[in-house]
């Protein structure tokens, strides 16, 4: 079954947040820090599993830009440069319905990696 496309996409400046409607009322918001570290460009995520890149340092993240990309995505330029992912419908609904899920799997792989969402932090652990 293909996902639903959206019915009005907003992107909210002031809550940096993109808010997507879907046929029967369903209504995501989707914050542009996730978007950004879950970009489905192969930068991010590879041209395998074993090659994805965690994206840390991104809590800031601004976008400058939506482009519909024909009928079946939308290109999200984000300001730190990163233009490459195109969000097919299917994975932008993806994102909305498994939104929890993998926003909780991104913050345990930055806490297994030391890292961190903030740009201007650095996370340094000591064994006991």
């Amino acid at each position: 079954m293909t996902a639903p496309r959206p019915t009005d996409i907003r992107l909210r400046k002031q809550s940096r947040v993109l808010e997507l409607d879907y046929p029967g009322g369903e209504r995501y918001a989707l914050s542009w820090e996730f978007l950004r570290v879950h970009s489905p460009s192969a930068e991010v995520r590879g041209h395998h599993p074993s090659e994805a890149q965690l994206q840390t340092g991104k809590k800031n993240i601004g976008i400058t830009e939506l482009r519909p990309v024909g009928h079946y995505a939308l290109q999200i330029i984000f300001d730190d440069g990163h233009d490459s992912g195109l969000y097919a419908w299917d994975y932008l609904y993806e994102l909305c319905r498994d939104h929890d899920g993998l926003w909780q799997r991104y913050l345990d792989e930055l806490h297994r990696a030391g890292a961190t969402r903030d740009p201007d932090a650095q996370v340094l652990h000591f064994q006991p």
